[in-house]
């Protein structure tokens, strides 16, 4: 099977030109490829199949773990990257075909992998996240109990569920404790994400993640739209922020409070052949 390796801010993906290669049970495949001990290692396996339309292709983002994500935002930016690479991008722009609905992508500089995604409107009811309760409310600044401490959190979709925890020290919490209680909550019938964030000041924010379906990993694109919004919603920054991630920096844009733009830079790691069946 040959593969490439792209990262977004070192959360990794091994993509996959689903013409050419197919598995038997793409969720064994995607827990075997990434392994980061005995396979090729990633956060996520992505397989790209071009739709009718030349400027369309199909993106299936199964996690590490063998659950399918609706949505991805850093797989988003590598895509088209990829879908280039393999010869079937001839422009800037590439519309990715979701299961979270259509990504508009756009590429602003391919010597640096500078990619901007039209990231749709965020969904904050209870009902469009999900989460239990009154399905046509919102969920802000909601207290929950994990790990023997009370947090609060407000909870937004961005195609996949986020729940989102403003602290006063990043440092000061622990994401691989807390993170995976949060994400199988029974507030959330489909699990969520969870986000840890700091306010730098009005237009900066420090963010951690904890992934469904991947645990820690260094960055987290729709984490960060999610971020972005719930700052704006708790008004604690402006419509146009700065995420600071483990892995390195996004651009959120909500002004408007319309679509949601994240911009941020994706690598070509490295390609290869698997040997061994999957």
């Amino acid at each position: 099977m040959h593969f490439i390796k792209y990262q977004g801010l070192g959360n990794d993906f091994i993509f996959v030109d689903g013409q050419t290669e197919t598995f038997s049970n793409l969720s064994s495949a995607a827990q075997v490829l990434c392994d980061r001990r005995f396979g090729v290692g990633a956060d996520g396996l992505i397989l790209m199949t071009p739709c009718k339309d030349s400027h369309h292709a199909r993106m299936r983002i199964i996690n590490a773990d063998g659950s399918e994500a609706e949505m991805c935002g850093n797989a988003s930016r590598c895509a088209p990257l990829f879908w280039r690479e393999l010869g079937y991008l001839k422009t800037n722009e590439l519309v990715l075909d979701t299961l979270a609905g259509p990504i508009i992508t756009r590429v602003k500089d391919w010597s640096a992998g500078w990619v901007s995604v039209d990231m749709g409107m965020p969904r904050l009811t209870r009902a469009e996240i999900p989460m239990t309760g009154q399905a046509d409310s919102q969920a802000i600044e909601i207290p929950l109990t994990a790990a023997g401490q009370s947090w609060r959190g407000t909870a937004v979709s961005m195609g996949n569920p986020h729940f989102v925890i403003f602290v006063p020290d990043i440092h000061g919490v622990s994401v691989e404790k807390v993170g995976p209680e949060i994400e199988k909550h029974l507030f959330f019938p489909k699990k969520t994400n969870v986000e840890f964030v700091q306010k730098i000041d009005g237009r900066t924010l420090r963010m951690r993640v904890w992934e469904r379906g991947a645990g820690i990993t260094q960055a987290c694109g729709t984490g960060s739209c999610a971020t972005a919004v719930a700052a704006v919603l708790t008004d604690r920054t402006e419509e146009q922020v700065r995420i600071l991630l483990d892995g390195g920096e996004l651009n959120i844009d909500w002004r408007g409070r319309q679509h949601i733009y994240m911009s941020g830079p994706a690598r070509k790691v490295f390609e290869g052949e698997y040997v061994h069946d999957l």
